[in-house]
């Protein structure tokens, strides 16, 4: 499990450095992914319609929900090295 931890700490390392700025979507995905691999499932309040960003990223992780952590950490891993 350590070795699953470490390489999700390494693409969190590597998702600041990437070459060049994902879309809105996949940057709504990697933040979905993070969230769900470091919290677990969604149990924040929904943003008001007001906050369009917010609200955005509260309904991407919340569509992980029921997703193991560990689970979510090897796709962040996968998403992250697909943009390197």
């Amino acid at each position: 499990m350590s070795d699953l931890n470490d390489r999700f700490e390494a693409a969190v390392a590597q998702s600041k450095n990437l070459s060049e700025r994902p879309d809105n979507a996949t940057l709504l995905q990697i933040y979905a992914l993070y969230k769900q691999a470091s919290t677990g499932d969604n149990a924040e309040k929904k943003p008001s319609f007001s906050d369009m960003v917010g609200r955005a990223k509260w309904d991407a992780w919340n569509k992980l929900k029921g997703t193991e952590q560990d689970a979510a950490r090897q796709q962040y891993i996968d998403l992250i090295a697909s943009l390197s």
